[in-house]
C-alpha cells in the first residue's frame, strides 16, 4: 500500500484503531483527573502526602499486568477477537460508571478500586490489539499498521492529559469529569461493534487460570525464542526510558524552565509529536518491510539528543523575579530554550523509529498459536521496567544526589551501552527466527 493512511478506508483496521484510542483516551483521562483531583484535593482532606497518593495510584495501574497479563494472552490465543473486544468494551463501559460514582461522591477508596480494573481492563485488551493486527493486516501493511497505532496512542495520552487538565478546572469539574469518561467509554465500545470476526488462533487451548504458574509459563516459553526475548527486551526498555524522561517533565519544567503548567503540556506535545511523525515515517524509510535497519538509527537518537539535553539544560540561564513563573511565549525569549525543545522533538522522534520496527518484528515473527500470549509477555516486561525506572530515578535523584540534567545524561549514556547489546543479540538470532518463519513454525 502506497499510503499508510488509505488504511483508513478499511474497516479492518479503522475500526480496531479507534477502539485502541478511544480506550488509550479514556485511561489518561481518567489516570491524570484522578491525580489531578488526589493532588490538589484528596491528599489535605485525607491528611495524607501527595506523594503516597500519586505512587499508589501508579502502582495500583500498573499492578494488572504482572498479575494477569500471561492469563489474558491466553484467552486472547482461545476467543474469536472482535467479540472479546466488544465483552471487554462493555466491561470498560461498568468501570468508568463506577469511576463517576467515585468522583461525584469523593469516595477515593472507590477511585482506587476503579483504577485497578482499568489497569485490568488495559492488560486484557493489550494481547488482543497486538495480536490482531498481523491476523487482520496483509504482509505489506503490517509496518505501517503499527506507525499509526504508535502515533495514535502518543496522541491519544497526550490529549487525554490535556483534557482532564481542562475538565478539572471546569465547576462542578468531577461532573464534567465522570460524563466525559463515560461517553467516551460508549465510544469505545460502539467502535468495537465495527470490528471485522477474527478466528480464533488456538480455540483448543485449555486456560490455565492460576496467574503465577501461567506468567512463568509464559515467560519460559518466550525465553525458548532468543530473537522474540531480544525483541521484547527491546521494547520494554524503550518503556523505561520514556518513563524516566517524561516523569521527569513537571519538575524540570518548573525547577530548571521556571514554567508554569502550559509549559509542561507544551513539552510533552513536543515528544509525543515527535513519537508519532517518527512511527508513522517508518513505513516510508524501510520500503514498507518488517526490518530492524531503522534501529540504530532509533537507539543513536535516544542517546545523542538526550545527551545534548544535558548540555542545553546545563546552559540555560533563567532569571525570573517575585517568583514568576514563565509561558511558553516567554521561554520562547530565552537563549538557548529552542535547543532543549529540539532535543525533546528528537528524542519522541528517535523513539518512534526505534519502537514501530521492533512492535512489527514481534507480531511478524511471532508464531501463529501464540502470538497474544507472545504480546502478553511482552507487557510483563514492560511493567518490570516501567517500575524498575521509577526505582533507577529515585536511587540517581534522592540516593546519588544527581542533578535532573544528569539523570538525562546517564539515561543517554546507558542507552549506548543497552542499544549496542540489543542490537548485537538481534543480528545473532535473527537469521533462526527468518528459518522457522520459513519452516511454518512462524507466520
Amino acid at each position: 500500500m502506497s499510503n499508510q493512511f488509505q488504511l483508513f478506508k478499511r474497516r479492518r483496521f479503522s475500526a480496531m484503531f479507534f477502539t485502541q484510542f478511544l480506550g488509550a483516551f479514556n485511561d489518561n483521562i481518567f489516570k491524570q483527573a484522578l491525580i489531578l483531583v488526589l493532588t490538589y484535593t484528596a491528599a489535605s482532606k485525607l491528611g495524607v502526602e501527595v506523594s503516597i497518593l500519586n505512587n499508589l495510584a501508579a502502582m495500583l495501574f500498573i499492578l494488572p499486568y504482572f498479575l494477569f497479563s500471561a492469563l489474558a494472552g491466553q484467552i486472547a490465543d482461545k476467543y474469536e477477537k472482535s467479540k472479546l473486544t466488544q465483552f471487554i468494551k462493555l466491561l470498560e463501559l461498568v468501570i468508568m460508571a463506577v469511576a463517576a460514582v467515585g468522583f461525584v461522591f469523593e469516595w477515593y477508596a472507590l477511585l482506587f478500586v476503579a483504577l485497578f480494573l482499568m489497569g485490568t481492563h488495559s492488560t486484557f485488551f493489550g494481547p488482543i490489539k497486538y495480536a490482531y493486527l498481523p491476523q487482520a493486516m496483509k504482509e505489506d501493511e503490517l509496518v505501517g499498521a503499527n506507525g499509526l497505532f504508535q502515533m495514535g496512542t502518543s496522541l491519544a495520552i497526550l490529549v487525554g492529559m490535556i483534557v482532564a487538565g481542562i475538565l478539572t478546572q471546569l465547576s462542578q469539574s468531577l461532573y464534567w469529569i465522570s460524563a466525559t469518561v463515560l461517553v467516551v467509554a460508549v465510544l469505545g465500545y460502539l467502535a468495537a461493534r465495527y470490528i471485522p470476526t477474527m478466528p480464533a488462533m488456538q480455540p483448543d487451548l485449555k486456560i490455565n487460570w492460576n496467574i503465577i504458574t501461567t506468567s512463568l509459563a509464559t515467560v519460559r516459553y518466550l525465553y525458548s525464542l532468543p530473537f522474540l526475548f531480544f525483541i521484547i527486551l527491546g521494547n520494554s526498555w524503550f518503556w523505561f526510558y520514556g518513563a524516566t524522561f517524561l516523569t521527569q517533565v513537571p519538575e524540570f519544567s518548573k525547577v530548571i524552565l521556571l514554567g508554569d503548567e502550559s509549559v509542561v503540556i507544551f513539552l510533552l506535545t513536543l515528544f509525543s509529536v515527535g513519537v508519532s511523525i517518527g512511527s508513522v515515517l517508518c513505513k516510508t524509510l524501510t520500503k514498507n518491510k518488517v526490518s530492524l535497519r531503522l534501529l540504530p538509527f532509533g537507539i543513536a537518537g535516544l542517546s545523542i539528543f538526550a545527551i545534548d539535553l544535558y548540555f542545553s539544560l546545563s546552559g540555560l540561564d533563567i532569571n525570573v523575579n517575585n517568583d514568576t513563573l514563565l509561558g511558553i511565549g516567554d521561554l520562547f525569549n530565552i537563549s538557548g530554550s529552542w535547543r532543549v525543545f529540539a532535543d525533546l522533538f528528537l528524542l519522541g522522534f528517535s523513539g518512534g523509529l526505534y519502537i514501530v520496527p521492533l512492535y512489527a518484528s514481534m507480531q511478524a515473527y511471532a508464531p501463529k498459536s501464540h502470538r497474544a500470549r507472545i504480546v502478553g509477555a511482552n507487557n510483563i516486561f514492560n511493567a518490570i521496567f516501567m517500575v524498575t525506572s521509577a526505582i533507577f530515578a529515585i536511587v540517581i535523584l534522592n540516593v546519588l544526589g544527581f542533578t535532573l540534567p544528569q539523570l538525562f545524561l546517564v539515561t543517554g549514556l546507558l542507552n549506548i551501552v543497552f542499544g549496542a547489546f540489543l542490537y548485537i543479540k538481534l543480528n545473532k538470532h535473527i537469521k533462526h527466527a527468518i528459518i522457522q518463519t520459513n519452516d511454518g513454525i512462524a507466520p
